[in-house]
């Protein structure tokens, strides 16, 4: 028997909304005392709870006042991590440059010695604390990344480790093979992106451990020149493709448009040739607030993309290092007040239009057929939820239907 889940004193559904460009609290409809009716883990229908014969159904009735929104959709991340680094934190914060954090003996390759070190079981119950943490949080789908692995072996023992916790979460994981993370000690850089194309994707994808790939674009970890070939074989093999693009230096969004990538995430240091570029595209920029805290530089030019007709992710970009936080509800009302980001832009960059940038079209919206992943906040009016600057948690959270 189908279930009927309600009433709600708002239900912000999203379905109105376009794939790209800025957005106003305007354009969302709000539908009052509503409830949503779910068979076999899709939604067949949102209503008011009285357009309903509630002997058609299971009842599960709402007692709480509760706004339901979809479920939280969390683009970029780097979950599958070992030990810390809040040494390298306190250095920055004590005005260490990147390069002299690296001289300590800190930086990505402290991560990847202490996770290569780490036990496959320890890395997958770490994994999976934060999935739940996430979970708990309203994050019904995350992209993980490998990356601090590097080798072969390495990056297969991640992938494998983030495919098992997909089997142990009810959350949705979405891997991506990030082996272009940083260039290991001991490899020139176009030596080490051949050894992974030849070597390591066609494992990945024989195993069908990922499907998509990642690369960081930069001088100081693979420049252009080097990440296209490797990418485009990547492409060539079968994978979408990601790019980290545009963090320190430009270059990476206007590969990322030449190749087709399926996003282009970072962007803080893009300039309105970058921007208008990114508009005229179907890449997804991804903002990523928690790098910029976390790293104390400028956000993402959010504002900017919107009003030149771009779509918007944001992601939390959770790793060890720059952005050791992982609260996407915070990270999201943050950028929205520097970046003057209205609540529907806001929900939009992390539901559907995530969804979008991970290739994702059944999710993110609360509409007929998709997937019936809810949130529900304990505010009456959904503009409570970013006010309280990511406080306010969801206080109920169903997965497919099922209440979590």
């Amino acid at each position: 028997m189908p279930q009927l889940i309600g009433p709600f004193k708002q239900l912000v559904s999203l379905t109105e909304l376009p794939i790209k460009g800025a957005l106003s609290d305007e354009q969302l409809t709000i539908i009052e005392n509503a409830a949503v009716s779910i068979h076999q883990g899709k939604i067949e229908k949102i209503a008011p709870l009285k357009s309903f014969n509630t002997a058609d159904f299971e009842l599960i009735e709402i007692e709480e006042e509760l706004v339901l929104t979809p479920g939280l959709i969390d683009a970029h991340t780097h979950m599958a991590w070992g030990g810390n680094r809040s040494r390298d934190y306190a250095m920055r914060m004590a005005g260490k440059t990147y390069q002299e954090i690296l001289a300590a003996g800190g930086g990505i390759f402290d991560s990847v010695a202490k996770t290569q070190q780490e036990s496959s079981e320890q890395l997958l119950q770490d994994l999976l604390t934060r999935v739940n943490r996430q979970l708990t949080d309203g994050v019904t789908t995350m992209e993980v990344k490998t990356g601090y692995g590097l080798l072969p072996e390495q990056e297969i023992r991640l992938l494998e480790i983030i495919n098992q916790a997909n089997l142990e979460t009810t959350a949705e994981l979405v891997p991506t093979c990030l082996a272009a993370h940083v260039c290991p000690s001991g490899f020139e850089k176009k030596d080490f992106l051949e050894l992974i194309e030849k070597e390591l994707l066609p494992v990945v994808k024989g195993k069908e451990l990922a499907h998509r790939v990642d690369i960081f674009v930069e001088d100081n970890a693979f420049p252009v020149d080097l990440a296209k070939p490797y990418l485009l074989a990547a492409k060539n093999i079968g994978f979408d493709i990601t790019i980290h693009a545009d963090q320190f230096t430009t270059g990476g969004s206007e590969l990322a448009i030449q190749i087709g990538a399926i996003s282009a995430d970072h962007l803080e240091a893009s300039s309105s040739t970058e921007i208008s570029m990114l508009a005229e595209s179907e890449v997804v920029p991804i903002a990523l607030p928690g790098a910029s805290l976390g790293l104390g530089m400028q956000f993402t030019p959010a504002r900017r993309l919107l009003d030149a007709g771009a779509s918007l992710a944001i992601a939390t970009d959770w790793n060890p290092g720059s952005a050791p936080m992982g609260d996407l509800l915070v990270q999201a009302s943050l950028l929205g007040i520097y970046e003057k980001l209205s609540s529907a832009e806001l929900l939009a960059g992390m539901t559907f239009r995530a969804a979008n940038a991970l290739g994702l079209p059944d999710r993110g919206r609360l509409a007929i057929g998709e997937r019936a992943d809810m949130i529900a906040f304990p505010v009456t009016d959904y503009r409570d939820i970013f006010y309280n600057q990511g406080k306010v948690k969801p206080s109920r959270v169903w997965v497919k239907g099922q209440e979590q």
